[in-house]
C-alpha cells in the first residue's frame, strides 16, 4: 500500500509539471514538482534500505544485531562524504570526549583512515607510541593479529585501546620498508601536556605545541609566563612557536592560540554551503609577547587547527613561517550530539579560510623559508606525508592541489636545522635574503 501510494504521488508530480508549465506561475510551480519528485525518489531509496534490511535480517546465514546492522548503514552513508566525517556510537563518543579534555587511555597516537588501513597522522610527545619508534605515515594492518581492513576508524581505535600495562602489538606498514613489521607497545594512561618551553641561550623562549585540546591556550600562556621569568624583557629576542607534526584539534583553542599573539584581527573564517553561514573569528585578549619577534615552524604534520595559528599570524605579518608546507586540512568538522545514548556525528560542515581568504584545503600553507632537513639513510623514503590531497574522498581545492611534504623532526636540537634557522633569524643572523627579520610590532588590521 505504502509502495503505491508512493508511486500516485510521483504520477500526480509529474501530472501537475505538465500541465502547469504553460500557467502564469509556471517558473515557481516547476521548482515546486521538481521538489516534490526529489522526496519520492528519496521515499523510495528509503524503501529500498528498507527491504534491503528486512532481507539480511531474515535471510543472513546468522541472526544479525540490528543495532550493528543500523551502525554500519549510518557508517557506510558518513564516510562515504569525505575522510573526516563520521559517525560515533556512544561509547566513541564519550571516548572522544576523554580525548579533547586532555587525559585519557591509550597509545598515543593520531590516527585517520586511508584505504581501509589505519594511517598514522601524528605520534604524541611522549607516549608509548612516540617511544616506540610509530612515525606519521605508518599505516597499521592489524591490530593484535586482527586485520584492520573492514573496521571503522572508532572500531579500530577502540582494539587499540585497553587497560593501562597491558601490551597491544600493531602491524605496520611502512614506506621504504620491503615487508610489515610488527610493534609491540604497552598502554599507558595518556595525559597530553600540549606545551612545552624551555629557554634557548638566555634570549629565546622555544614553545612546543603538540595539540589543540581544551588545556592548550592555558598552558601557552602560562609557558609565555614562565619564559618571562627566566629572560628580562630587554634581553629577550623573540620566540619560536613549534607546530610541527601537530595534528590539530578544537576550532575556539586555534582562535586562542593566534589571539595570544595578536591584539587585534582576523583569525579564521569559515565558509559553509551557504552564503550566510560564514563566520568570522577574531582575535581576543591582547599580544601577551608584547610584540616581540616571532617564529612558526611547520611541516607536513601541522594540520587543521595548526595550519589556522600558522596562516593566521602569516597573513597579519606577525610571524615568519620556517619548515616545509603544512599538511593541507582546511575543513571543519561540527559535533553534534545525537541524544542520550545515540552518540555523535562528527560531519564536515565548512571550509575554512586564513584572514587573506586563502583556502588550505588540500594545499597546505607554504612556509617563507623552506628548509629541509637531513633525514638518515635508514629513515629515507620515509620522511614525507602525502597530505590532505592524497586521501581518498577529501573536498577539492581551489586551485591547483598540493602534494604532502617532509615531515620528519630530528630528535635532537643541535641537528635541527630548522629550528637553528629560527634561532638564527631571532639573533639577527641571516637565513634568507628575501626574508625580512621578524616584524617587531603588530600589523594594524
Amino acid at each position: 500500500m505504502r509502495k503505491n501510494f508512493l508511486f500516485l504521488c510521483g504520477a500526480l508530480a509529474g501530472t501537475c509539471l505538465t500541465l502547469l508549465v504553460t500557467g502564469p506561475h509556471g517558473g515557481h510551480l516547476v521548482a515546486a514538482a521538481r521538489a516534490a519528485a526529489s522526496t519520492a525518489d528519496i521515499y523510495s531509496q528509503l524503501n529500498l534500505f528498507g527491504e534491503v534490511f528486512e532481507r539480511v535480517r531474515a535471510d543472513y546465514v546468522e541472526k544479525p544485531e540490528d543495532t550493528k546492522l543500523i551502525e554500519g548503514a549510518i557508517d557506510g552513508m558518513v564516510t562515504s562524504l569525505d575522510p573526516h566525517s563520521r559517525y560515533m556510537n556512544d561509547k566513541a563518543w564519550r571516548e572522544m570526549q576523554e580525548t579533547t579534555s586532555g587525559e585519557f587511555g591509550g597509545l598515543g597516537i593520531e590516527v585517520t583512515m586511508e584505504d581501509g588501513l589505519v594511517k598514522v597522522v601524528s605520534p604524541i610527545d611522549d607516549t608509548p607510541a612516540a617511544k616506540a619508534g610509530i612515525m606519521s605515515g605508518d599505516l597499521i594492518a592489524q591490530i593484535d593479529g586482527d586485520a584492520v581492513q573492514g573496521l571503522s576508524l572508532e572500531q579500530a581505535v577502540n582494539k587499540m585501546k585497553g587497560a593501562v600495562d597491558t601490551k597491544t602489538k600493531l602491524t605496520i606498514i611502512r614506506k621504504g620498508k620491503d615487508a610489515p613489521f610488527d610493534v609491540s607497545i604497552t598502554r599507558e594512561i595518556i595525559r597530553v601536556r600540549p606545551v612545552r618551553y624551555h629557554t634557548n641561550g638566555g634570549d629565546i623562549g622555544y614553545i612546543r605545541i603538540t595539540s589543540f585540546n581544551e588545556q592548550t591556550a592555558d598552558g601557552l600562556r602560562k609557558a609565555i609566563a614562565e619564559i618571562l621569568k627566566e629572560i628580562p624583557p630587554e634581553k629577550l629576542a623573540g620566540y619560536v612557536v613549534d607546530l610541527r607534526n601537530n595534528p590539530g584539534g578544537l576550532l575556539d583553542q586555534a582562535v586562542s592560540v593566534s589571539s595570544t599573539f595578536m591584539a587585534r584581527g582576523e583569525v579564521v573564517s569559515t565558509r559553509g554551503r551557504n552564503p550566510e553561514e560564514t563566520q568570522r573569528f577574531t582575535a581576543h585578549g591582547g599580544d601577551l609577547i608584547k610584540g616581540k619577534p616571532l617564529v612558526v615552524l611547520i611541516n607536513g604534520g601541522s594540520a587543521s587547527a595548526s595550519e589556522i595559528v600558522a596562516g593566521a599570524l602569516h597573513d597579519h605579518k606577525r610571524a615568519t613561517l620556517i619548515g616545509t608546507r603544512s599538511f593541507g586540512k582546511g575543513s571543519v568538522q561540527t559535533i553534534i550530539p545525537l541524544g542520550a545514548g545515540n552518540g555523535a556525528l562528527a560531519l564536515t560542515t565548512a571550509r575554512y579560510f586564513t584572514p587573506s581568504g586563502h583556502s588550505i584545503q588540500a594545499r597546505g600553507i607554504t612556509p617563507d623559508v623552506e628548509i629541509l632537513q637531513d633525514v638518515p639513510d635508514e629513515l629515507k623514503g620515509r620522511a614525507d606525508t602525502k597530505g590532505e590531497a592524497s586521501m581518498r574522498g577529501h573536498l577539492s581545492a581551489e586551485g591547483a592541489e598540493q602534494a604532502g611534504s617532509q615531515s620528519y623532526v630530528p630528535p635532537e636540537e643541535k641537528d635541527d636545522k630548522a629550528l637553528t634557522a629560527a634561532f638564527n633569524l631571532l639573533r639577527g643572523v641571516s637565513v634568507n635574503a628575501n626574508v625580512p627579520p621578524p616584524p617587531k610590532t603588530v600589523v594594524p588590521n
